[in-house]
């Protein structure tokens, strides 16, 4: 698939086999991180190397990083127990791959070492759609961010707690890398973006996937 420069994609991966990806809250806040970091272009440092820095080489790093301009748009995400999506939008050439190879491999390496294994974590290759209207876009963010309802992984009046997605940027004042604008530019408040979720998750549980979000058999959705 070819990426073009301020198209959006709904992006995600699993991990091979269906296997866990994110086994506790370090692992998910520091997929978090890798995402904040990589989204960057031009970067001075690996993120293992950024980590290790002292706090305050770390603090001064940081406030340089962020003057960088970014490959990629981070519009939205979720990440599940075996997967993740990302609503992305390319910035720069070859962004999306630059920035979903950095993140994986970086999660990867970290995992394999912490859990003493070897061998791919993800699958090969991440899939991608083009999100190709707005209104499309809104409906992606919606999945995206009721993906923890839908698969019974927490009940609906969990939704605004789970820490692990960009819903609470969306619903309340969290400050965030997350770029809301674009989706959000659509509703009068964010109570009525809330809604505009709310009121579709038991349609969103019945019909699991639709046209243009299928997502491989094993990844629940």
């Amino acid at each position: 698939m070819t990426f073009v420069n301020s198209y959006v994609y709904h992006v995600y991966n699993r991990g091979i086999d269906g296997r866990s990806v994110f086994t506790n809250a370090f692992e998910h806040n520091r997929f978090i991180s890798l995402m904040d970091f990589y989204r960057h272009t031009d970067l001075p440092m690996r993120y293992s190397k950024y980590c290790d820095l002292p706090t305050p080489l770390r603090t001064e790093a940081t406030e340089n990083i962020e003057k960088l301009p970014c490959v990629v748009t981070i519009m939205a995400y979720c990440l599940m127990p075996n997967h993740f999506h990302l609503l992305l939008r390319q910035e720069k050439e070859n962004g999306i791959m630059q920035f979903t190879g950095n993140i994986s491999n970086g999660h990867a390496k970290y995992f394999n070492a912490k859990h003493k294994r070897k061998g791919p974590l993800f699958q090969n290759s991440f899939k991608a759609v083009w999100v190709e209207t707005d209104e499309q876009c809104m409906h992606v963010s919606r999945y995206i961010h009721l993906n923890p309802v839908t698969s019974s992984i927490i009940p609906v009046n969990q939704l605004e707690s789970y820490q692990w997605s960009s819903y609470r940027t969306y619903v309340e004042d969290e400050k965030s890398f997350v770029e809301t604008q674009e989706v959000l530019g659509h509703f009068k408040t964010k109570q009525t973006y809330k809604q505009f979720c709310l009121n579709q998750i038991g349609y969103a549980k019945e019909l699991h996937t639709c046209k243009y979000l299928t997502i491989e058999d094993g990844v629940q959705s």
